[in-house]
């Protein structure tokens, strides 16, 4: 059926060949419009139609080739196919046709490059939000919030509402980590470390970029107000502020920055304390403490290791003052040695059991074993190792709290309330058990039974016991 198609599109070409110079028709009466590769370049315009005694030239010779039953397509001879040409277009016309209407012919090839395609464009920002978002870093502050979560949880954990703390904190890490590559981008391009990020590097622009950032702290905050309560969104929607609008410009101006964002850092777990129990108590800030006494000597080591990388960068740290790096090792010892009392505080505070205590004193002496290390040779070997030690510290110590906590109690004293309604919740609550131990004890009273002097006589020759009435 193909051979008879072909060989009478042939003869019309032949007959009407003396009568027409050109008898040429658009490749997109095969294909759609919209596929530019089809058309064929001309040296005139941009592109040029396709010889219509080409494309079914060409069309025919795909369908032979994908139907093997149908041999005799394939065998046309050098001279019609040469004729075709001439009548149609040039000879390098049928070539370059051949060549387009065979990618058209092979459709599953055409979804394929479609398919990849999107599938680039899906990798590209994936990959841009992911280095937006420092993924890492705030998964490490998604893991201090989850563990906030868990201790601030009674005897039931509540795993949905886990879930969505940590997804809200996700959301606004990766917002204020935003922000912050917007406020820094001119510095991060002058840095070894940065200047490969998506900003500086040009793969997405600032406008997307603070797209980004708006939509994730948005959604972050509306979360943690929706499945959490308010008191967990306010200090999200708090900490993004003081991370992106007062840490960042402070890197620029004042060493005190490095203690700044120890606060930052410091305030997740309290998060996930809020969410879980509605309230920050005293208790709560145990936690958060070994986070910003931990911050310190690990962003001590960094500013060390990096220090040149920092002054390219025009960021401000105590180590470009502090060239011999006394100052530097000093504090970081010091802040050490404030986490030594952490563990049993929280022994003492019925939050963990006692096992802890000697845990984090372990690794607490672990560490500051290697910043004592760091004080007495100040070189980039001692300050790598009382680098790695602290990222060793962190998991290991929030670890021992959740595999040795007691279930959080009720009688704890309380800092911040979630709500005047759970406040007047709670009242009533204990109003009404005052009142059924009213009523049992009255119920008691009328229903004792007789007091005796002696239940029981000591020997048989003494009288029966004399009971007193309840009335007396």
């Amino acid at each position: 059926m193909w051979r008879n198609a072909v060989m009478r599109s042939l003869n019309l070409l032949s007959s009407r060949s003396a009568n027409r110079n050109t008898n040429l028709t658009p490749v997109s009466c095969f294909a759609h419009s919209s596929i530019a590769p089809f058309l064929a370049p001309s040296s005139s315009f941009g592109y040029r139609s396709v010889g219509l005694g080409s494309c079914l030239l060409q069309f025919s010779e795909i369908h032979s080739a994908a139907d093997p039953r149908k041999p005799g397509i394939g065998k046309l001879s050098i001279g019609r196919r040469a004729f075709i040409g001439s009548a149609a277009v040039a000879a390098d016309s049928s070539a370059e046709s051949t060549v387009v209407l065979g990618s058209l012919g092979s459709t599953p090839a055409f979804l394929f490059q479609k398919a990849r395609g999107i599938y680039d464009v899906f990798n590209h920002y994936g990959r841009c939000y992911w280095e937006l978002s420092k993924a890492r870093l705030s998964m490490l502050v998604v893991a201090t919030s989850g563990a906030g979560y868990v201790l601030g949880s009674g005897h039931v954990i509540d795993f949905p509402g886990l879930c969505c703390t940590c997804a809200g904190t996700m959301m606004v890490a990766a917002s204020a980590n935003t922000l912050n590559q917007v406020f820094e981008v001119q510095n991060d391009a002058k840095m070894k470390r940065t200047r490969l990020r998506p900003l500086p590097s040009g793969r997405i622009t600032i406008p997307h970029a603070v797209m980004w950032a708006s939509s994730m702290g948005f959604a972050g905050a509306t979360l943690l107000a929706w499945k959490a309560n308010y008191l967990a969104a306010g200090l999200a929607a708090s900490n993004l502020f003081l991370y992106a609008f007062l840490y960042t410009p402070l890197k620029q101006i004042h060493p005190v920055n490095t203690w700044v964002g120890a606060v930052v850092g410091a305030i997740p777990p309290l998060l996930g304390w809020a969410a879980a129990s509605g309230e920050v108590s005293l208790n709560a800030l145990l936690l958060p403490a070994a986070l910003y006494f931990w911050q310190i000597p690990h962003f001590m080591a960094l500013a060390y290791l990096c220090r040149n990388d920092y002054v390219s960068g025009g960021f401000r740290m105590l180590s470009f003052a502090d060239v011999s790096g006394w100052r530097t090792s000093w504090v970081s010892l010091r802040n050490c040695l404030y986490l030594l009392p952490l563990g049993f505080l929280a022994y003492d505070w019925g939050i963990t059991s006692k096992w802890f205590a000697l845990e984090s004193s372990l690794i607490t002496l672990f560490m500051g074993t290697a910043a004592l290390l760091f004080v007495r040779e100040r070189t980039a070997k001692t300050a790598r190792r009382m680098f790695h030690a602290s990222l060793l510290y962190l998991p290991v110590f929030m670890s021992g709290m959740l595999l040795h906590r007691l279930p959080r109690t009720e009688d704890e004293p309380l800092i911040v309330e979630s709500s005047p309604t759970e406040k007047l919740l709670i009242y009533e609550s204990e109003e009404s058990m005052n009142d059924e131990r009213k009523v049992q004890a009255t119920y008691s009273r009328a229903a004792r039974p007789p007091v005796a002097y002696a239940s029981a006589a000591p020997f048989p020759f003494l009288p029966a016991p004399i009971y007193v009435s309840t009335s007396l």
